[in-house]
């Protein structure tokens, strides 16, 4: 009995004070289904696992050599009984992998928290319980029920009273109860109310605010980033494992179909991306479409490969993989490489004099000797690679270390690339692209000569030849735009918001200047963000609504859009939209098409970082943008036909 009393005392201490995302973070090979606590106690600390930033098990062990000797786990040890007989510890080696490429991380916890324990050696305590009554009256006064609608329709969906809900399951969720508290951020950063159980909201709201605690940290949307972030060898491991379960269509359905296309495929053209751009849509996926029309106008059958299931990095030999096809714009099913090729064979060998052409746009979810394979099958030896990202350098596509910072590409030896967890995928994107370029002629097409430039100057591959072909052009319209009829400043950010596009940045600055009657802050997207204080409106363009956010754009007489990614863009379908409704682009000078655009003094402004973003609105010299004071015209965007204007060009 005294030994099991023992073991659940050492269960709750490591209970109590185990950091969890720090132990998710640094263990990534820890199943799903076991969790930290339990993982650490039964075999983490024998493997040398820190439980936290601030100690060091292989640190405590040495140099504490009775616990070592009685193989007593130290992490217990110290909580229980070492701390009160000033037994010294140190902090994690892993604590800067857990925090690199953060500005902030020499300021984060790297000694121990205030105790969140008894200050008994005996045991753990609790604080002591706030009545459930309480609780709820006090949360009732501030609750916002309209927000916790927006942020959960699927309570509103089940007909469950939101404030009911939120007591008795929701906050246990993580999810918030009004836009200015974030439940997950007030229990990481109050480890004595995650350990008392009780619901953080009404703590904050009793005592917590009276205590000075903040109702969510203030480390900025890049460190919610990394904390959310999953691990791109987890994100492999789940594409391969969907890959096994995929079920593939019977082949001769696929030889079937390759024989009733308009020319036999006599004319083929053959595109590889990295999903079905018929069933998705965004910008890689329009210029496929558009792409797919211009090459069947001039007489050709167009067929698309792509990866069955989303992968987040190119295949390699070995890995499982099925293939979807699309003919002329219509699914014939989803196949094996080897059915694929065998089909492809068969029908070329009959078309033997047609001819054929290649555009890849993306190697995501390919192998790169299938995609050779099935090249060299149709009759192609060259053709043209687009670069709509920058796959082709990183499995980091968008060379953003940790999803967070521009990279740009830095020699693949770099401590640079050691810190960033896209670096051990790195070697398997470019010896991919190595060998797609070494046997096959590649005309790399870029969309804006800064992508190009960029690409150059990083990628060692044998290239054929370049071009640059801009996705969109303008084209001046005669008639002058109106005068808006409001007087604030109109600032739109467009599209979904998420962080890689920059939204963490507009909420900011939404957020900050909320109150100031000088702006106006809308979105337009697909999805609100409920937790920022400006206007939806929804915006989702399609086959039917191509201009959907021009119109919109024009309707709302919007000044300009703060177009703010993180990454270097390689082209900017919004930065033209916003152009083609008379709107201005602010921007940052890392944006990369997006800041070329925008250079241009009479599309908008290049500002030096956030902090000038900010203080240019503190100031009101953005304002120097609006519509009135630019006499803003509006322009039509003509869009490019992509390969199939260069095939044209070619037969011109």
């Amino acid at each position: 009995m005294a030994a099991q009393a023992q073991s659940n005392d050492v269960l709750k201490a490591v209970a109590a004070a185990l950091d969890i995302s720090f132990y998710r973070a640094v263990n990534t090979d820890v199943a799903a289904h076991l969790g930290p606590v339990t993982h650490y106690c039964r075999k983490g600390w024998r493997e040398g696992r820190d439980p936290a930033p601030w100690f060091s098990v292989a640190h405590y062990l040495e140099t504490n050599p009775d616990v070592r000797k009685a193989r007593v786990e130290p992490f217990a040890h110290y909580l229980l009984r070492g701390r009160w007989e000033g037994r010294e510890i140190a902090p994690s080696t892993r604590r800067f992998a857990y925090f690199r490429q953060v500005d902030w991380a020499p300021r984060l916890l790297v000694s121990p928290p205030d105790p969140v324990l008894s200050a008994s050696p005996f045991g753990v305590t609790r604080a002591p319980p706030i009545p459930p009554s309480q609780q709820r009256i006090a949360v009732a006064a501030e609750f916002d029920t309209g927000f916790y609608c927006a942020a959960n329709p699927d309570v509103v969906a089940a007909n469950h009273d939101p404030l009911d809900h939120f007591m008795q399951a929701g906050w246990r969720e993580g999810r918030d109860p009004h836009p200015g508290f974030s439940v997950r951020d007030y229990l990481e950063t109050n480890p004595d109310v995650a350990n008392s159980g009780l619901n953080p909201f009404a703590h904050f709201v009793i005592a917590g605010r009276q205590e000075g605690r903040a109702p969510r940290h203030q480390l900025g949307f890049r460190y919610d980033v990394i904390a959310k972030a999953t691990p791109p060898e987890v994100r492999l491991r789940e594409a391969e494992r969907q890959a096994r379960r995929i079920a593939t269509s019977p082949p001769a359905r696929l030889a079937a179909g390759l024989r009733s296309a308009v020319t036999g495929l006599k004319r083929l053209h053959l595109t590889f991306s990295h999903d079905d751009y018929v069933a998705h849509f965004g910008g890689v996926q329009l210029c496929l479409r558009r792409e797919s029309e211009r090459v069947r106008s001039l007489g050709y059958d167009h067929l698309h490969l792509f990866p069955a299931n989303p992968w987040p990095t190119v295949r390699v030999a070995g890995d499982p993989g099925a293939l979807g096809v699309l003919l002329n714009g219509q699914s014939l099913g989803t196949f094996l490489h080897g059915a694929v090729l065998q089909a492809l064979t068969a029908v070329r060998r009959n078309a033997a004099q047609g001819s054929a052409s290649l555009a890849i746009h993306s190697l995501l979810g390919h192998a790169a000797e299938e995609v050779i394979a099935l090249a060299q099958a149709s009759g192609v030896s060259e053709g043209y690679f687009w670069l709509h990202d920058f796959a082709s350098l990183c499995a980091g596509v968008h060379l953003l270390r940790n999803d967070v910072q521009d990279c740009a590409a830095p020699p693949p030896t770099s401590a640079a690339c050691g810190v960033c967890g896209y670096g051990p995928l790195r070697a398997r994107h470019l010896d991919a692209h190595r060998r797609l370029f070494e046997a096959l002629s590649l005309t790399v097409v870029a969309p804006a000569q800064t992508t190009l430039d960029l690409w150059l100057a990083r990628a060692d591959a044998p290239v054929a030849g370049t071009r640059v072909v801009p996705h969109a052009r303008l084209e001046p319209r005669e008639a002058a735009m109106s005068d808006p009829p409001h007087s604030a400043f109109h600032v739109a950010f467009l599209g979904m918001p998420v962080a890689l596009k920059g939204w963490g940045v507009f909420k900011a600055l939404a957020e900050a200047f909320a109150a100031d009657p000088r702006y106006q802050f809308t979105h337009l997207g697909g999805q609100a963000d409920p937790s920022a204080p400006v206007r939806f409106h929804r915006v989702v363009l399609s086959e039917t609504e191509p201009k959907a956010m021009q119109d919109h754009l024009e309707a709302l007489d919007v000044d300009a859009a703060l177009i703010w990614p993180l990454c270097q863009e390689t082209f900017s379908f919004t930065a033209y939209e916003a152009a083609a409704a008379g709107a201005a682009v602010i921007t940052g000078p890392d944006s990369g098409n997006v800041a070329a655009f925008a250079r241009d003094p009479s599309r908008g402004r290049v500002l030096l970082d956030e902090r000038a973003l900010m203080v240019a609105f503190a100031s009101g010299e953005i304002c120097e943008l609006s519509r009135n004071r630019r006499s803003a015209r509006p322009s039509n965007l003509i869009y490019s036909g992509m390969t199939g204007d260069l095939l044209a060009e070619r037969s011109a």
